[in-house]
């Protein structure tokens, strides 16, 4: 049997690294979402929010990434909802960066909201709630499908049928070996072994052996390896053969 040998060890990172990895991502998605609460916010009031629920803009597109990068993770290729919650995913992230921008333009001037803010922007915005609703609403009602069992190919053993396998076949045991000889006539010939007359008779093979010294039961003739062997026609009645 050949012997694989086991891959070298890799050396683990630091401690320090680790630390910094398990706690900068988590520091950094919180940045990048105060960053861009602000523009989000800013666009949800001149869409005609109030600014205490222009903050649920924020709040809805940062659910909404996360929820779809989520669901787009753990289900399986070619699972249902799996393409749209990558599309979803893409979606979110790129409403969340354009919100920054189209903010800034606003802020710094190149574009006004004076008189009022443009009708494209006011339609958009105020379509982005419902819309992520909608869409998660779908992911939910999505189901997963369950793993698929994949029959054993031929020549395969369950675990179930290879435990069953293993375990010797229990053989039945012979009670005389003389009852398990055929005759010379065929399988059973006919004739009766000096054992098989005795379970007729109800009685030892030893007392059967008497009857022939005596002269109660004449056999047919002789077997070389099964010994006596008797006609069942030529048999007497029980009640003669045992008085």
């Amino acid at each position: 049997m050949r012997r694989t040998r086991p891959a070298a060890s890799q050396p683990s990172s630091p401690l320090w690294v680790r630390a910094f990895t398990a706690t900068g991502r988590p520091a950094v998605a919180l940045a990048v979402l105060g960053m861009c609460a602000p523009g989000e916010h800013h666009l949800a009031e001149l869409a005609g929010w109030s600014s205490r629920l222009a903050w649920g803009m924020a709040a809805v597109l940062a659910a909404y990434a996360g929820i779809a990068a989520a669901v787009a993770g753990a289900r399986p290729a070619g699972a249902p909802g799996k393409a749209s919650a990558v599309i979803g995913a893409a979606i979110s992230l790129t409403a969340a960066a354009a919100a920054q921008p189209v903010s800034h333009l606003f802020v710094t001037g190149w574009l006004t909201a004076s008189p009022r803010p443009p009708i494209a922007l006011v339609i958009t915005v105020s379509c982005v709630p419902p819309l992520v609703l909608g869409h998660l609403l779908h992911l939910a009602a999505t189901p997963v499908p369950a793993p698929a069992v994949t029959a054993p190919e031929p020549g395969e053993q369950t675990a179930e049928t290879t435990e069953t396998d293993s375990e010797p076949d229990e053989q039945p045991q012979p009670d005389d070996d003389q009852d398990k000889e055929p005759g010379p006539d065929g399988p059973s010939g006919g004739f009766l072994t000096t054992a098989e007359v005795a379970a007729r008779y109800g009685v030892k093979p030893s007392t059967v052996g008497t009857w022939v010294q005596r002269g109660r039961l004449a056999p047919a003739f002789k077997d070389p390896g099964l010994g006596n062997m008797y006609d069942p026609a030529q048999l007497p009645p029980v009640v003669n053969a045992a008085s």
